[in-house]
């Protein structure tokens, strides 16, 4: 049973109908405005009929907590996302000068990065609404996912993307048999994907309109899944910092509404500050300026394809301010250190714009946002098996040796710094 009361705009406050409104709130849209809509809950009558212990002992993953999402749990489409660990990282912690550090390893999810969790509603919802196509402009991991979740839904998906993407993101979002177009730009992907939308009645899964909105609402309802397992397993403890990796926001925007549920039922008394982690720095800059909205700043090239944008959305600086956030700029170099620093203390392997969560608390320590007795839980949103290419342009060659100590002792010191006694 799902308790959903509604739609709201997350700027103007205008309520609506449950009915899909992907394009932003058509009450205060303007050519260089949009905002997104947000699912509204009936909060008394689940506070009648959800109480923390039961919620808590619930085993985690999208579905465990199915009163809160917009989407009845009998058309859930899951492949067993969510309940992913919370790890204690002391190397990590301590390179980056806090005491109390856990990351949340989203790589264990069935597509290897935590957009499953939108995956999961958005099909759930295209799927109840009988969509025959649904689709979505993305460089990887979005694709991917939401590939995998139209192949276990039945539905066809067409996903436009860029030439230069990673081959591995092609070919995980082709395996699961998607039809994968590319287009020369990023901007022409939202073109075509719109023009489907509009021509063919194609369900979108993803942002398509500038300035970006964010992705389907619905769908960024499933990140929410992941505060609730964070206050369950830190047994109701809320951490003072949340560190995302941050494009759009989706992630940002539903990790913050699962917190405000929580509050709202309450089953917590407090709620975490944010802190947005971008290679470019959009929202950084609508906060450093105090705009009140998110206006587009210069790009480069970035490692960190996957959260290279140069703007972002309105629903991510809301989230931010409400909680007290902020924002951070992290470089390519930065990143290569952070993702040979996880890998090498902890033995996991994150992608570049996933390591952006520790690049991103090691500098907001150093300039004192982030104090060190706080706890900050850092959000690690992909693995690094998406681009093996780029974490190898920094690796040393494999030497080949014949089987004599002599030989060893050589090829140690010379590839590895590694001297034999």
């Amino acid at each position: 049973m799902t308790y959903i009361d509604g739609l709201r705009c997350l700027n103007c406050g205008e309520t609506f109908p449950d009915q899909p409104t992907f394009d932003g709130c058509p009450a205060c849209r303007t050519e260089d405005f949009t905002s997104n809509l947000a699912p509204v809950y009936d909060y008394e009558a689940l506070r009648a009929d959800l109480s923390r212990e039961a919620f808590g002992d619930r085993d985690g993953g999208v579905w465990a907590y199915p009163e809160l999402l917009p989407v009845d749990e009998a058309a859930a489409v899951s492949i067993g996302e969510g309940a992913t660990p919370l790890v204690e990282t002391p190397g990590v912690a301590d390179a980056c000068g806090v005491s109390n550090l856990y990351l949340k390893d989203e790589s264990q999810n069935p597509t290897w990065s935590y957009k499953d969790r939108l995956s999961a509603v958005a099909l759930s919802h295209a799927k109840a609404t009988d969509a025959e196509v649904v689709t979505i402009a993305s460089t990887g991991n979005h694709g991917a996912s939401i590939a995998a979740y139209a192949a276990r839904s039945g539905i066809e998906c067409v996903i436009f993307t860029i030439p230069d993407v990673p081959e591995t993101m092609k070919t995980l979002m082709q395996v699961y048999g998607a039809s994968v177009i590319a287009t020369p730009t990023h901007d022409d992907r939202w073109t075509i994907m719109r023009k489907c939308i509009d021509a063919f009645d194609w369900y979108p899964t993803g942002n398509y309109v500038f300035p970006p909105v964010g992705s389907n609402f619905y769908g960024i309802e499933g990140y929410k899944s992941i505060a609730y397992e964070l206050c369950a397993d830190l047994d109701w403890s809320v951490p003072d910092w949340i560190v995302q990796p941050t494009a759009y926001a989706d992630g940002l925007s539903g990790i913050w509404r699962g917190f405000v549920d929580l509050h709202e039922l309450g089953f917590i008394d407090r709620l975490p500050k944010l802190a947005a982690v971008e290679p470019y720095g959009p929202l950084k800059n609508a906060l450093d300026r105090g705009l009140d909205r998110v206006e587009p700043v210069d790009t480069d090239e970035t490692i960190a394809f996957s959260i290279g944008a140069g703007v972002s959305t309105y629903q991510g600086l809301t989230a931010l301010r409400e909680s007290g956030g902020t924002a951070v700029v992290t470089d390519d170099e930065q990143l290569r250190d952070a993702q040979r620093l996880l890998g090498s203390s902890t033995g996991m392997y994150a992608e570049a714009s996933s390591v952006a969560a520790v690049a991103g608390l090691k500098a907001l320590v150093e300039d004192g946002t982030i104090d060190e007795d706080e706890t900050v839980v850092a959000m690690s949103t992909s693995t690094g098996l998406k681009d093996t290419e780029m974490t190898a342009e920094r690796l040393p060659s494999v030497p080949t040796i014949d089987p004599e100590v002599d030989q060893l002792r050589s090829a140690l010191a010379e590839h590895y710094e590694i001297e034999l006694e």
